[in-house]
């Protein structure tokens, strides 16, 4: 199925496994293997991070509720980011409905608010069952949460936000991401929940893959 016409459930791919069910033991306990666990880009990514770092770029979509179950453990896995690895999360936009979302988060970011509020988000749609997806109800959501309307608004439309979103779309196709939770490392390595079995061995994957990206320095 093209990846612009998926459903909320397609768009997902990583289905129960991002959820942190039981996996294959054996897989999560052998070396990764390319072409099993994760992919080698053939055309390598240009990254953003600065002063050499391993770039770690984990590819989301706010209304995928995978996406909401993976990440207090992309939080706790953070906590232990190495001095050495640049993490950054960049929204995805399978379809054009999900280019909102994705200004969105680059508007909580330009703001500063991207810590306070972005697991809110996830809590809004998914527990409080909140429609947040287009301009209106996010502008709304935003001001519920004490954030300056105009001002909100303003960022929201701005040439910057929307560039940023454009950005990431690009950003998405050039890793070819199929679904989301998704994992690009180095501009070189592709990793998810459906390569790696479930997003608890992803992240190991992601730490092997860093590994080998530091080598390659």
């Amino acid at each position: 199925m093209n990846r612009r016409e998926f459903t909320v459930g397609a768009a997902c791919t990583v289905a129960l496994a991002s959820l942190g069910l039981p996996g294959s033991l054996q897989a999560q306990a052998r070396k990764p293997e390319e072409g099993g666990d994760f992919l080698t880009l053939d055309k390598r990514v240009p990254a953003d991070a600065a002063g050499g770092k391993i770039e770690v770029v984990e590819f989301f979509w706010y209304s995928c509720p995978h996406c909401n179950a993976f990440e207090p453990k992309l939080v706790n896995w953070l906590k232990k980011l190495p001095p050495d690895v640049a993490f950054r999360r960049v929204p995805v936009a399978f379809r054009d409905d999900f280019v909102p979302q994705q200004r969105l988060f680059y508007t909580l970011e330009a703001m500063g608010k991207v810590d306070e509020l972005h697991s809110k988000v996830f809590t809004a749609i998914h527990a409080e069952r909140q429609s947040i997806d287009k301009e209106a109800t996010i502008v709304a959501w935003a001001e519920k949460h004490g954030l300056d309307r105009a001002k909100f608004q303003e960022l929201y439309n701005s040439f910057s936000v929307q560039t940023k979103a454009r950005r990431a779309t690009q950003l998405q196709d050039a890793y070819k991401v199929q679904g989301v939770p998704a994992i690009g490392v180095a501009g070189r390595y592709y990793t998810d929940g459906t390569l790696a079995g479930n997003m608890d061995h992803a992240l190991q994957v992601t730490d092997y893959l860093v590994a080998e990206a530091r080598k390659a320095k």
